[in-house]
């Protein structure tokens, strides 16, 4: 068989492009991107802070009514009053300045789902001081700036939270109602907003009355870091 010189250049030019590619290839090194998980800059919408915390509650707590319930972001400062899986009001507040947790004297506020117990203060005037939650008759300066009260008083309405939870925050040295954990009215108006109590949970003295007007005893209260 006579081979042709034409077939064999063809040839070897084929061998000669494979080889040239081969070896000319720029391999990519794979570079692994970490996943950046970015803190939310504002707080949920309404609607879906109650869709999704009626839903969570009424799967955890089945044997519990959430017709009506408050919960307590500690990250944004808010308490949200739902009701019917719909958000009805909601405040600035104020928690604890040494943030979140259930231990006695710790001065933190407590996490997990709470009742109101007692309802204190129907009668009492705007800015009505509670010494041992009763109401003597004194009142205290409201103040709007950053600035500090003579003492950290209980002020115009008080409502007592009872843990529901034991081992988180009802037994022994983390009850929450032993600790006398209230939401309340402060004088001190101007820190609400940020994390500024000793373990309560305080409002504006406008806004515990109002709250307190449409909350009965036995209305749960869910608390939690987010």
């Amino acid at each position: 068989m006579t081979i042709r010189p034409f077939m064999i250049y063809c040839s070897a030019a084929t061998v000669l492009l494979a080889s040239s590619c081969k070896t000319t290839k720029v391999v990519e090194p794979v570079v692994e991107v970490p996943e950046v998980i970015e803190t939310p800059k504002e707080e949920p919408k309404n609607e879906t802070i109650a869709n999704f915390l009626s839903e969570y509650l009424k799967l955890k707590y089945k044997d519990r009514s959430f017709d009506k319930y408050m919960y307590v972001s500690v990250k944004h400062q808010r308490l949200y009053l739902i009701e019917n899986d719909s958000t009805i009001r909601k405040y600035p507040i104020s928690t604890a300045k040494k943030g979140i947790g259930n231990k006695q004297n710790s001065l933190k506020t407590p996490p997990g789902l709470h009742t109101i117990r007692h309802k204190i203060g129907d009668d009492v005037p705007l800015g009505g001081i509670f010494e041992s939650r009763v109401y003597y008759g004194k009142t205290a300066k409201i103040l709007t700036g950053q600035e500090n009260a003579p003492k950290d008083y209980v002020t115009t309405r008080i409502m007592w939270l009872q843990g529901e939870e034991p081992g988180i925050n009802r037994g022994r040295n983390i009850d929450s109602y032993n600790r006398y954990i209230y939401i309340h009215g402060t004088p001190e108006e101007g820190f609400i907003g940020k994390p500024a109590s000793h373990g309560c949970i305080r409002m504006k003295n406008k806004d515990v009355i109002e709250l307190y007007d449409l909350i009965d005893e036995g209305t749960p209260i869910l608390i939690l870091k987010y």
